[in-house]
């Protein structure tokens, strides 16, 4: 169990300046407008919400200001901006655009350097890489897969997560490819093997159906647990979940501004 308050981060996946959502990055629905819904899980308690622009780069492009700026105004809890992050410049677009932390995938994989560029130019505290992580027989377990999930790289994920933090991120965003949208549950195996390998936070994403899977993240060492389907879909709310949190002992945040439970 990690021994601060377990962070509740609804997840935005944004393509074309609205929320979609599928299965392993596939069959993406309509889920509505992102700075409504952000504006909406606030509200509800969320400690932080993250938004990925799951077509930046497939489509070889920036995430949209436009779609950052206007989230920033719905919201005041810390903001997580990723896609389509290649450069030091990108990042400075970002975080002036409202965003508190800036996630790398696909180009830090291709050009690790990135990382400790962000890092130097930003802080860690503004750092975070994420990673998509399959399972495959010729790695250790889990590889890393890029490009919204269109490509495998071989890559072990967890030696890729211990090269980032030595470069200087200051958080992890690991998914399971595999458990995205399945409903399934986070991959508990992946989470532990990372906890076992970084000292940052991480945030466990990909398969969350109920508090009991947030649960059993924050057992596998997970410092945050990230979901959307079930708040998009209107499952669960966010303080529905840290309420049901809290009466199975985890310790969670009341509200966004700090306040703890139990």
């Amino acid at each position: 169990m990690t021994a601060l308050p377990l962070r509740i981060v609804p997840c935005l996946d944004v393509r074309d300046g609205r929320v979609v959502k599928g299965v392993s990055f596939q069959g993406l629905r309509d889920q509505g407008d992102p700075a409504v819904l952000a504006a909406a899980y606030e509200e509800q308690g969320a400690d932080e919400v993250v938004v990925l622009d799951v077509s930046a780069t497939p489509e070889g492009r920036a995430t949209r200001l436009d779609v950052v700026r206007a989230v920033r105004a719905a919201l005041s809890v810390p903001l997580t901006v990723g896609g389509g992050v290649g450069r030091v410049e990108d990042a400075s677009l970002l975080l002036e655009a409202g965003a508190d932390k800036v996630a790398a995938n696909t180009a830090a994989v291709r050009r690790p350097g990135l990382l400790s560029e962000l890092a130097a130019r930003f802080g860690a505290q503004c750092v975070v890489v994420a990673i998509d992580a399959a399972a495959s027989p010729a790695t250790s377990g889990h590889e890393v897969v890029v490009r919204s999930g269109a490509e495998r790289t071989g890559i072990d994920a967890v030696a890729w997560a211990v090269q980032a933090a030595d470069a200087g991120v200051g958080e992890v965003l690991l998914t399971s490819f595999d458990r995205d949208g399945t409903k399934r549950g986070y991959d508990l195996e992946l989470l532990r093997q990372m906890r076992a390998a970084v000292s940052v936070p991480i945030v466990a994403s990909g398969g969350a159906d109920s508090p009991e899977h947030m649960a059993e993240a924050a057992r596998a060492g997970a410092d945050a647990a990230l979901a959307a389907s079930i708040f998009h879909e209107g499952k669960w709310t966010v303080a529905g979940v840290k309420e049901a949190l809290r009466e199975m002992g985890v310790t969670v945040r009341l509200d966004g501004a700090g306040r703890e439970a139990p």
